[in-house]
């Protein structure tokens, strides 16, 4: 990894970590489930699916998936917080939750990727 690499890496994953905890901070609540990490996990995605298009439709330097994908998105986004969420909730026999955690997480964080990069294509193509 050159210096300008992770420069760009280190930037992008304090930004990213920055963001994550101040919106995890306040638990947002959706039904009896703390969706904090649900949030941000949907929102990495759609960002991560927006650059994805970008980058291989702009020709970006390599340099920026350090920036926003790997630094950014990877700071912004949690697995071990979902993880550790969903095994609290098996811990405390909440089957029905972990479930909705689960699923929740998982397909939304692909439709996100999935919507990023149609939304973006749309853009562009709107644009040439």
């Amino acid at each position: 990894m050159k210096g300008i690499e992770f420069l760009f890496l280190g930037i992008g994953a304090i930004l990213g970590a920055f963001l994550r905890y101040k919106i995890t901070s306040y638990p947002l609540l959706f039904g009896n489930l703390v969706s904090n990490v649900l949030l941000v996990n949907i929102i990495g995605s759609f960002i991560l699916g927006i650059f994805s298009v970008l980058s291989a439709s702009l020709n970006l330097d390599s340099r920026y998936s350090f920036l926003v994908a790997i630094g950014f998105c990877g700071s912004l986004t949690t697995m071990s917080s979902f993880a550790l969420e969903s095994v609290n909730m098996i811990d405390n026999r909440q089957f029905y939750n972990v479930s909705v955690n689960i699923i929740a997480n998982v397909s939304l964080s692909l439709l996100a990727i999935y919507g990023g990069r149609i939304l973006i294509s749309q853009i562009l193509q709107s644009n040439n």
